[in-house]
């Protein structure tokens, strides 16, 4: 007569199931994290190299490297015993992280770090390379594309009478009015500008305008502009 199992058994026999950690070998962890260190790095960098914000965190980088490896360690762990996994979906249930991340493609490298570290813990070494060339070319395929033409906010604070002589040094620029604020007898003028190269030489021109309290130029990436 065939035994029959209940869930309770289920649960006892992979409690109770010693001989699973036995087929963990120390070669096999190396190898696992060796392999997670490298893609982890080939994020570092691809990372590094099209980062586009304003300040760049080379902590935040190198937490991706260690992200990587962390989480191939975890997928090892539990994938040896029901049990562990478990207690590991209860002990990460509780964990909060207060850090806020300001920039989404910072999360899109957080959610690829810890994928690799998936595939890679679970020992499938294929989708975790392969996957990585694929997801790394279209990330710095768009980043390339983004980066030209060069983008800037211009910040002028000028009399009246000087926006006559502004408006024709701007005449062949390309450019577009994101706000005009005019508080007493001074306007704040703030124009978004697409430059071909990083010349920017016309800066001192019009600082030298009539009328021109003070001009401010800086550069953006284009994801903040109202």
């Amino acid at each position: 007569m065939q035994d029959s199992y209940n869930f309770n058994d289920i649960f006892k026999k992979n409690f109770l199931n010693i001989e699973a950690f036995s087929n963990i070998s120390i070669i096999g962890v190396c190898v696992t994290l060796f392999v997670s260190l490298l893609i982890g790095l080939f994020i570092f960098w691809i990372y590094r190299k099209t980062f586009n914000g304003v300040v760049y965190s080379h902590n935040f980088n190198v937490t991706l490297v260690l992200m990587t490896m962390i989480t191939s360690l975890i997928i090892m762990t539990i994938s040896t015993n029901i049990v562990l996994s478990l207690g590991m979906v209860g002990a990460l249930s509780i964990v909060r992280f207060r850090t806020a991340i300001k920039d989404p493609l910072d999360i899109v490298f957080m959610f690829w770090a810890i994928s690799v570290g998936i595939a890679s813990g679970a020992k499938i070494f294929e989708v975790a390379v392969v996957g990585s060339l694929i997801i790394g070319g279209v990330v710095f395929l768009f980043s390339r594309k983004r980066s030209k033409p060069y983008t800037y906010l211009l910040i002028v604070h000028y009399e009246i009478e000087a926006y006559f002589e502004i408006k024709q040094r701007l005449k062949k620029m390309n450019y577009a009015i994101k706000s005009k604020v005019v508080r007493q007898e001074v306007t704040e003028l703030t124009l978004e500008l697409k430059l071909k190269d990083d010349n920017t030489s016309f800066v001192n021109d019009i600082a030298d305008i009539p009328g021109v309290k003070d001009i401010s130029l800086v550069h953006y990436n284009g994801d903040y502009a109202a």
